[in-house]
């Protein structure tokens, strides 16, 4: 699938890639579909002033575990449960989770039985130093604190819901459905199947919260169920070194937010046995496209535009096959069916770099479509899917099959065939062999629509002025004749542009069952349109490597949204869904990352005296800031603490400009910030004077980083002379002052926690808490100095290979510093 890739939107601007028209004639891609889709106008939607973006949006009253306090201390409070349960009813008396709580199991307790138990002992242990005894028993005792997870079908289960006087059943709340009751004694997870016991433990990991010194679980009664069977991820296969971050994101991300379908692009990223070529052709391909500062690959013959080639799947490296089985059996253990994604026909660069002379163009340095009617190709396409398939045991393949480009006819082959009846015959062959193995097969739609892809042979031409000629659609009486329909469609041109509604509906009407592909939480009238049987749910993409840093700044937001969607059909407006997010960080980012900052060990966190070093006003015209309603005195976020020192004469911030397109009046260095000590982490409580760009990251898939602005940089200096240099990037680790009452371009944070800093009887003001980790522990820290950058240039708003243009002025404004010291 092209790099239409990404489906996070975080600039305003709405200008499309380059080569890149309307439908017929024209080669539209998923990218740039769906930046004229809802995407586009979620990032431009006003949003008020707000302090609790949702707040009305499933929490709890009273904030009854007292997690954030309110606007004087942390900007937002995280949703009670998310997605929003169907049915949910408050309790009067918490349970309390000690070494005195019981996990119970049957004496012939299931290995499902035995895995939930697992899971939440692991949970417990890592998030909140406690282990749980684990016992089994034949009846759940009179007294003490229990916990009883299962489907219906464990005894103890069965018992204690007969003893609460709840039903739960197979039809009742159904598949994957669950009940979770919490009253002072108990916690019972009871599910209509396996699945459903699963996500009710996904609920309860949300509930558990520290308060003052007790963990406890808010007393209540869930009775919870999905909405649609498919609920998915695409992105693609992770490199050995991302393959930590891969499993926590599927735990810790996807399995906690009631997903079931990872779709995993595999490319030639697993050692092939049988054709050991391909994956050292595949290696070559992806340093060549990369070294060459491309994010389409170099050599093709007038620049003639080419499919995206996904050089970044497994970060242009292998994996060897026990590796990818171990992946394969994390994920299903967490109750998601693996879809491997083998390309096929086209975005076939793995399969013909080492093969050209497969190609359906001859002549191509690294060709991207197969010649369909070659057999060879299907030899070689099948000896791969075979070393998949193998090691991977799926029930389903998305056989890709989308975006051909290439020109048509210029080789022997198929020169005087008709590419409608090629396409379909490929098609056919792919399935059967499929079908042959019952494993079902799924593919991008666009090439069943004419009014997607045009109707025939479509008139190109090349930037040098080379004529050529690109495929069409299928016509509606091929599809209806040649197309097996239990092929699953994966609909990326659901959006309004695209005629979304009535596109889904041919889908239909010829006879398929279809997922939105791409999605984002912005689908038009998603409430009705949903009501279509035939559309089984959908999958937002991630179309970057694989790593935390493209994942968490591009990704986050979308999928919840899509969460609410397939599972609770609960659409959020933009700013609630932003809002959430953010919220939402502080715990993601712990999970995600895999490390617990300084501050989140238990060790105090002390304010720094930066004020010696304010250099600007509250109020700086030149970019429109007014920090006139800021706070004095102390704010806290999580365990973070800051003291908001007052004014030093006229002054009361520090703050640099980054110099972009014009002058910028700043100054573009504050230095002799002093720390004077060894401490174990630096947290910098910060924020930009306007909004920024943090464009998505395959845009610049030679230099992901670049992809969200750079506006300046922290040097910390240690009284030996050595730097440390923290970048400080847009949407990574610092959003604009004003985001909690302007439009925020950017959607959410990843690197940094909200806080609310304005007066309480002010309009919002919101600063950033990002944290740094001192990674020379012994050393003393002499001084920070702040810089601002100098003509940056980041992505481009398309796809183009190239650099963007230099960056607008901006400034970053740095309120506070705190540290956390060295124990003793």
């Amino acid at each position: 699938m092209a790099n239409w890739k990404g489906v996070s939107k975080f600039s305003t601007e709405t200008d499309r890639g380059a080569g890149k028209v309307s439908r017929f004639g024209v080669l539209v891609n998923r990218r740039d579909a769906l930046r004229t889709a809802g995407v586009t106008l979620a990032a431009l939607a006003g949003v008020p002033s707000f302090v609790c973006p949702g707040a009305s949006l499933f929490r709890l009253p009273a904030n009854p575990l007292g997690q954030n306090i309110g606007p004087a201390n942390a900007l937002l409070d995280p949703p009670f449960l998310f997605p929003k349960p169907r049915e949910l009813k408050i309790g009067e008396n918490d349970f309390t989770v000690d070494d005195q709580t019981a996990i119970l199991l049957p004496a012939d307790a299931s290995a499902s039985d035995v895995h939930l138990s697992r899971c939440l002992s692991n949970e417990l242990s890592d998030w909140h130093d406690l282990q749980l005894r684990v016992q089994r028993v034949d009846r759940p005792p009179q007294s003490g604190r229990l916990i009883m997870m299962g489907s219906i079908n464990n005894p103890l289960i069965r018992e204690h819901c007969a003893r609460l006087q709840v039903a739960v059943s197979a039809k009742s709340p159904g598949p994957e459905g669950y009940l979770l009751h919490v009253d002072e004694r108990s916690i019972l997870i009871a599910g209509s199947d396996e699945r459903g016991a699963f996500y009710g433990l996904q609920s309860l990991r949300q509930l558990i919260k520290k308060a003052g010194q007790k963990i406890q679980v808010r007393s209540l009664q869930v009775r919870d169920w999905p909405d649609k069977t498919f609920r998915g991820v695409k992105l693609y296969l992770p490199s050995r070194v991302n393959i930590p971050f891969f499993k926590r994101f599927i735990q810790d991300f996807m399995a906690l937010y009631k997903f079931n379908t990872l779709m995993m692009e595999m490319n030639a990223c697993m050692r092939l046995d049988r054709h050991p070529e391909l994956n050292s052709g595949w290696v070559e391909f992806a340093r060549d496209t990369n070294f060459s500062r491309r994010n389409y690959p170099p050599g093709v013959p007038h620049e003639m535009e080419v499919n995206s080639s996904h050089q970044d799947t497994a970060d242009g490296g292998f994996l060897e096959k026990d590796e990818v089985a171990g992946l394969v059996k994390w994920t299903e253990q967490n109750h998601i069916q693996v879809v491997p994604e083998v390309p096929s026909l086209t975005h076939s660069f793995y399969l013909l770099s080492r093969h050209r002379e497969l190609s359906q163009v001859p002549g191509v340095k690294w060709p991207d479509t197969y010649c369909a009617c070659n057999p060879k190709s299907y030899e070689l396409l099948f000896d791969v899917m075979d070393e998949y398939i193998e090691v991977m045991k799926p029930k389903m393949v998305h056989a890709g099959h989308d975006e051909w480009f290439a020109p048509f006819g210029v080789g022997p082959c198929c020169k005087d065939r008709d590419p409608g009846e090629v396409y379909g015959e490929d098609l056919r062959k792919v399935h059967d062999y499929l079908s042959k193995k019952n494993i079902r097969m799924a593919i991008w739609g666009d090439y069943l629509l004419e009014r997607v892809r045009g109707k025939g042979l479509q008139r190109r031409k090349a930037p040098d002025g080379w004529a050529y000629q690109s495929p069409g659609a299928m016509t509606p009486q091929q599809v209806k004749a040649s197309v097996p329909k239990d092929i699953l469609i994966f609909n990326w041109f659901w959006s309004e542009e695209e005629g979304g509604e009535s596109t889904e509906a041919q889908v239909e009407e010829m006879g398929f069952h279809q997922v939105y592909g791409n999605m984002t939480p912005f689908v038009q009238n998603y409430r009705e349109r949903s009501k279509r049987s035939t559309i089984i749910g959908g999958a937002p993409s991630s179309w970057a490597a694989t790593t935390e840093f493209n994942m968490c700044k591009d990704l986050l937001r979308d999928v919840l949204g899509c969460s609410s969607l397939l599972w609770s059909q609960q659409p959020l407006e933009p700013k609630d869904l932003s809002g959430i997010t953010q919220a939402l960080i502080p715990g993601l980012r712990l999970r995600l990352s895999g490390q617990r900052p300084p501050s989140e060990t238990g060790d105090p966190v002390t304010p720094i005296d930066i004020s010696s070093r304010f250099n600007m006003p509250l109020r700086e015209s030149t970019l429109g800031v007014d920090l006139g309603g800021l706070r004095e005195g102390k704010v806290t976020a999580g365990s973070k603490v800051f003291e908001l020192a007052g004014l030093v004469g006229e002054k009361g911030v520090v703050m640099v400009g980054t110099e972009g397109q014009n002058p910028n009046p700043l100054p573009r260095e504050v230095a002799g910030i002093k720390i004077g000590m060894d401490v174990t982490s630096l947290v910098f409580l910060h924020a930009c004077a306007k909004p920024a760009t943090n464009k998505e990251a395959y845009r610049l898939i030679w230099d992901f980083e670049d992809s969200a602005d750079l506006l300046g940089w922290y040097e910390v200096i240690y009284e030996d002379g050595l730097p440390e240099v923290i970048p400080v990037r847009y949407g990574i680790n610092i959003l604009e002052w004003n985001w909690g009452m302007a439009q925020p371009a950017g959607a959410y944070c990843y690197g940094a926690d909200a806080v609310a800093c304005g007066q309480e009887d002010q309009k919002s003001i919101t600063f950033f808490a990002t944290e740094w980790t001192n990674p020379r522990l012994g050393k003393v820290i002499k001084e920070v100095r702040l810089k601002g950058s100098t003509r940056f240039r980041g992505a481009v708003a398309g796809f183009e290979n190239s650099f963007g243009e230099i960056i607008p002025n901006n400034a970053i404004i740095l309120k506070a510093i705190s540290c956390t010291k060295t124990r003793g």
